[in-house]
């Protein structure tokens, strides 16, 4: 097993960065010589390993992806059908049918057709594009880094507090959970303790007056700008979530993030929310802290 999973990191790893919407030139993506290898001792794999090495498979395509452009959006639905284009991709490999080749065509003309369908606008982007993609930014800041962005005193925070677009390491969830703050953090990666959840900020139930702080530092609300200035945007499901998410909150309870979303912000009532908005040092962004009356 370690060494097929092995051999899909080292795969994906080859082709990393490499732009998937071009097709015949010098960089394209292909499958490496030690792939090939194991595809030719791919009887040896015991045939209850299958699932788990196309859900790896799945996982670590995605991640690349958003590695990426962290504004693409994989819901339940699309992961379901990225796992088919795995199970399909093994089975092919399995019955021998077809040469090496051209399975490895049909492979990556299948997942190009996968993200074309789940997030449109990257080829847009990228069709005029060169063969190698420099990734959009999405940066993990410390704790303090972000305590400061985002107008939080750890001590003061109404428990129990919620991380939305926690981030790979879960910076911030850690650091409060390290001083006794209850604190749970979501986000699109596989994590390996309780207070980091693998969810779709879109699909997570966030509950009925549930939370007593939420925080995002440029999660939540920077998707949502991304997403109200795009024609293909999801904007009306962005809008329904970022209700729910203030309704989750305990009376007095306050939803911190960063940067501020006006668009929205000024359609909600006064006598339910209060909104505050706070300058960010050397930046034309802003904080907004909502706090539910």
């Amino acid at each position: 097993m370690e060494r097929f999973i092995k051999q899909i990191d080292d795969q994906i790893q080859a082709n990393q960065g490499k732009n998937i919407f071009l097709e015949n030139n010098m960089n394209e993506l292909k499958f490496i010589d030690g792939t090939i290898e194991t595809i030719l001792n791919i009887h040896e794999l015991p045939a209850d390993y299958e699932p788990v090495l196309i859900d790896y498979a799945s996982e670590k395509a995605i991640e690349e992806f958003c590695r990426i452009n962290q504004y693409y959006t994989f819901n339940t639905k699309s992961k379901t059908e990225l796992g088919e284009i795995y199970r399909e991709l093994l089975h092919r490999l399995k019955i021998k049918r077809d040469s090496i080749k051209f399975i490895e065509k049909q492979h990556y003309s299948n997942l190009k057709k996968w993200l074309q369908k789940n997030n449109s606008f990257a080829e847009q982007i990228y069709l005029t594009e060169e063969p190698q993609i420099t990734p959009v930014n999405c940066f993990e800041y410390s704790p303090e880094i972000q305590l400061e962005i985002l107008k939080i005193i750890p001590e003061s925070l109404s428990l129990p507090v919620l991380d939305i677009g926690c981030g790979k390491e879960g910076n911030l969830v850690r650091y409060l959970n390290q001083l006794s703050v209850t604190a749970k953090g979501i986000d699109r990666f596989s994590f390996s303790n309780d207070y980091l959840i693998n969810a779709d900020w879109l699909e997570y139930d966030y509950g009925v007056e549930k939370w007593g702080t939420i925080v995002s530092n440029l999660g939540f609300s920077n998707h949502f700008t991304h997403h109200h200035l795009r024609k293909d945007g999801n904007y009306i499901g962005y809008a329904r979530k970022y209700m729910e998410i203030l309704n989750s909150l305990k009376p007095g309870g306050k939803f911190h993030y960063a940067p501020a979303i006006p668009f929205i912000e000024i359609h909600l009532k006064n006598k339910q929310f209060l909104v505050e908005t706070f300058e960010i040092a050397d930046s034309t962004y802003k904080t907004t802290i909502i706090t539910r009356l």
